[in-house]
């Protein structure tokens, strides 16, 4: 019987459905990152950013909610990844998407939906300055 490369991971929610994480739909390379400061061999503090971790995500358009909550003035610019469950992400960290070679500062990790830790959301923001 072939093997089905495509799924990564079937688990059973609490509800006893199975939810299925595909390879397919994890098709960008993402690097999380967080702010660190340095010291410079003359004592002087400099922030830094330090790699977290690099990860395949999906990236999402928002729902309509989403999209109302990350007020609509910004939404063209607030996109939703997927990635395999991960605790640890911040709102105050930011993350590079090297598909397109874009930074985004994360906005909202949002909790994982069905509560088996298969999957964690990002909410981000593209940053102007970099």
């Amino acid at each position: 019987m072939p093997v089905d490369h495509g799924a990564v991971a079937a688990r059973v929610c609490a509800g006893g459905i199975a939810m299925k994480l595909l390879v397919n739909d994890l098709n960008r390379r993402i690097t999380i990152q967080q702010a660190t400061t340095v010291t410079d061999p003359e004592g002087i503090p400099t922030e830094t950013w330090t790699d977290v971790a690099t990860v395949w995500a999906s990236r999402n358009p928002l729902s309509g909610r989403e999209y109302f909550a990350a007020a609509a003035a910004n939404a063209e610019k607030t996109v939703k990844y997927r990635i395999r469950y991960r605790p640890g992400i911040l709102p105050n960290m930011r993350l590079i998407d090297h598909r397109d070679d874009v930074t985004y500062e994360v906005k909202a990790v949002l909790d994982d939906y069905y509560g088996d830790r298969t999957q964690t959301h990002i909410l981000a923001e593209v940053l102007q300055d970099g």
